[in-house]
């Protein structure tokens, strides 16, 4: 039996391991989350509130700073939890075990060892750091949209205001949803499980008679995956997409655009590089197989067969005038769409000049990635009223209370819950703020009040559903798209009122669902709830106002920020991120919906997979009431199918078919062969793969591509496959590719 370094552990059950009844009914968090706790360990500690705010206000800092970059870099919360393991342990060696006072709360600034229970507060802490910050930086990429392009004179308290409500409103939603979305045994979040085996790796003693400790496997794999790195991100980067389909045919379009890993379908590309493999889909070996499964078939569906009928068979929407896949977009000649061509000195839309200019078109992949968007939204609402309605009926009327409790529930049972009050006042809050704004700052932020209402219905709407898919398969369906779509046939010609719809109707649930991760990683690590609640709320408020302030401040004091035109040739100010939230307000909010979907628009037919997405779920549900026996039939998932494709682009086949070959092989064969390893490691190595290419990733960041010093040759080089990007029609002029007559 394990125990932590604690000698007071105290186990569940009158001294014993849970008894078996008692036990999660999911196999994975059975076999990893530990089913004891000790109620006495500290956990609001000084250094848990130094480190942890430390580590927030550095990672929020860095990824705010480097997103504005040419090579945007993100940092994840995974580099703060191992460094402040060092750093927590030194405090409490050298800090004195003296009690202070300040306005009547007393603390000790060295109670104790570092204590597992405070590394994840301080992790918790620093997460908000991330979330804030990484990834598209949500809220932020409106404030610089607002700014950096449209040139308004934005009034900071408004700005600071758009940050922060955003955030407390999506903490209000997961307070909410709580006991849907976290008490339920069901809902067992699959990514916390990785986080869950590093902390006990790095905590818990292990008898060597048990074979290599997890902490020494953990430390030789980070090892190995940073040496590794240096390779796919810097001297060898051929691995990310190796495209060798490309090779045997170097002057064939068809073949490099059916074996371009990046820019075709990528068949028989791979990428042996973990950042390509987990970029899109988080990591592989988090993902249950049945999530795996589902996706797999999505995309066999949609790369090789949907995709490859419509452009060589029908020439769906002008495919051949188009690459077969790309992001960008694009004129009626096959040219990429200069979207200042149709604006007005005020940034409203010019339609005589896109009239005289061209239509907006978009490369049949991309096209047919946004349908599916369509789809995999109706269909999410579809999946979780048939296969959980009844289950969230039943809750909703507190019948719950009665229901079986499994260890982990019982033991959380020992602390002080938070009143729903508590996340109301956050709630409610935020949303007469919101609605204020729109009062005062009406003409800036363009969406009016009932505008903002919309958004938060909308929000409320799909947030249990997107949450149920996510915490029982680690897949988040997206509604960015059908949010954007919304509100643009409702406001046509109102970018900015686009972009906000979009954060407090879409990026509201994105970090609802951060918080309600967390609030589930601290119910497998017993952390007392209201530790939790404070913890979060006040990170969640330092990361939001320092995440402003650092972008504020680079868009008033660099020069020509994000205005590639007027920038220096080798400034890396170039903010490839915003602008692609701008192009996404240009598309959805200036030229609007109605241009490409309506009656006469080129993707009219796309709209038909509203319906369909919303009718697919039903015959499976029907098929899993007529035959109860069959287990895997309700395992059958729609909106995780439709994941299969989604994402891309950016996302590439490549990186989605070694994510579903990496997933399958630990998840399904080392599962069921290997079931002791997978125990023991297989969160470990998914955790040590990440922080050894996150460290890997920062160095090289810093000592050499910051500097300009990259290597130039063959294998430096991604995919190499020319060809892959070029169009196929007569007469259609592209830079670099052949014409056809």
């Amino acid at each position: 039996m394990v125990l932590s370094n604690s000698a007071t552990t105290k186990l569940a059950a009158n001294g014993e391991e849970a008894a078996a009844e008692e036990r999660c009914s999911v196999e994975e968090v059975a076999l990893v989350v530990p089913e004891t706790d000790d109620p006495t360990l500290p956990v609001m500690t000084f250094r848990a509130w130094v480190l942890g705010l430390v580590s927030c206000v550095i990672l929020i800092f860095l990824n705010t700073f480097f997103i504005y970059r040419t090579q945007p870099l993100s940092i994840s919360a995974i580099l703060m939890q191992i460094a402040v393991l060092p750093a927590g342990n030194f405090m409490a060696a050298t800090l004195p075990a003296k009690e202070y006072s300040v306005f009547g709360w007393k603390f000790n600034l060295n109670p104790g060892p570092f204590n597992i229970k405070e590394h994840v507060i301080i992790t918790v802490m620093a997460n908000c750091g991330v979330s804030t910050g990484g990834g598209d930086a949500y809220s932020i990429g409106a404030i610089t949209v607002m700014k950096g392009y449209y040139k308004q004179s934005l009034n900071f308290l408004c700005a600071l205001l758009i940050v922060l409500t955003t955030q407390i409103l999506g903490y209000g939603w997961a307070g909410m949803l709580r006991k849907y979305l976290v008490d339920p045994v069901e809902m067992w979040w699959p990514s916390n499980l990785a986080q869950v085996s590093l902390f006990r790796a790095l905590h818990e003693r292990e008898s060597k008679s048990m074979g290599m400790t997890r902490m020494r496997f953990f430390l030789i794999c980070m090892a190995a995956s940073f040496i590794y790195y240096l390779f796919p991100g810097y001297l060898f980067q051929i691995l990310t997409f190796f495209s060798w389909v490309c090779w045997v045919w170097p002057h064939s379009i068809t073949a490099q655009q059916i074996g371009s890993g990046y820019h075709g379908l990528g068949v028989g590309a791979f990428t042996l590089d973990w950042a390509g493999i987990s970029a899109y889909h988080g990591s592989p070996l988090v993902a249950p197989f049945s999530s795996i499964l589902n996706v797999m078939i999505g995309f066999i569906m949609f790369i090789y067969i949907i995709v490859p009928v419509c452009y060589w068979k029908f020439n769906t929407f002008d495919a051949h005038k188009f690459p077969i896949f790309s992001n960008q977009l694009f004129t009626s000649r096959g040219q990429k769409y200069d979207t200042t061509k149709i604006l007005t000195p005020q940034f409203d839309l010019n339609i005589s000049a896109y009239d005289s200019y061209s239509k907006l078109y978009l490369s049949p992949l991309f096209a047919l990635s946004l349908g599916s968007g369509f789809a995999r939204f109706t269909a999410t609402l579809t999946h979780v009223a048939l296969f959980h309605g009844s289950d969230i009926w039943k809750q909703s009327r507190s019948a719950v209370k009665n229901a079986k409790l499994d260890v982990h529930a019982k033991l959380m049972k020992s602390y002080k819950q938070v009143p729903q009050w508590w996340f109301l006042v956050l709630l409610v809050g935020s949303i007469a703020l919101s609605l204020l704004m729109s009062f005062v700052w009406k003409s800036d932020v363009q969406l009016p009040w009932w505008g903002m209402l919309f958004a938060f219905a909308l929000a409320w709407i799909v947030t249990l559903p997107i949450g149920v898919i996510q915490a029982t398969t680690n897949q988040q369906p997206g509604y960015d798209i059908i949010a954007q779509f919304i509100i643009g046939y409702i406001l046509p010609g109102k970018p900015i009122a686009n972009l906000l719809f979009k954060i407090y109707g879409r990026i509201s649930t994105i970090h609802a669902l951060s918080f309600l991760a967390d609030l589930k990683l601290g119910h497998y690590m017993k952390i007392p709830p209201r530790a939790m609640f404070t913890s979060q709320l006040v990170a969640t408020l330092v990361a939001g106002t320092v995440n402003l302030g650092v972008s504020w401040w680079m868009l008033e004091n660099i020069e020509n920020i994000c205005d590639i035109e007027a920038l220096h040739p080798e400034s890396p100010w170039t903010c490839p991120k915003f602008r692609v939230t701008f192009d996404a307000s240009v598309i959805w909010g200036l030229i609007g919906p109605e241009r490409l979907f309506g009656s006469g628009g080129m993707y009219r037919n796309l709209v038909w997979l509203f319906l369909i997405g919303a009718v697919l779920p039903v015959p499976i549900w029907v098929l899993s009431k007529m035959f109860p026996d069959k287990k895997w039939i309700p395992l059958i998932n729609i909106p995780v199918i439709s994941y299969g494709f989604a994402g891309m682009p950016p996302a590439t086949p490549t990186n989605i078919a070694s994510w579903i070959l990496t997933g399958t092989i630990f998840n399904y064969f080392v599962f069921k062969y290997r079931k002791q390893w997978w125990q023991r490691y297989n969160y470990v190595l998914s955790a040590a793969l990440d922080a050894g290419t996150a460290f890997m990733g920062v160095l090289l960041f810093f000592a050499l591509q910051n500097e300009g010093k990259n290597v130039k040759w063959w294998g430096s080089q991604p995919d190499h496959c020319p060809l892959a990007s070029c169009p196929t029609a007569p007469g259609i002029v592209v830079k670099g590719c052949p014409v056809f007559s």
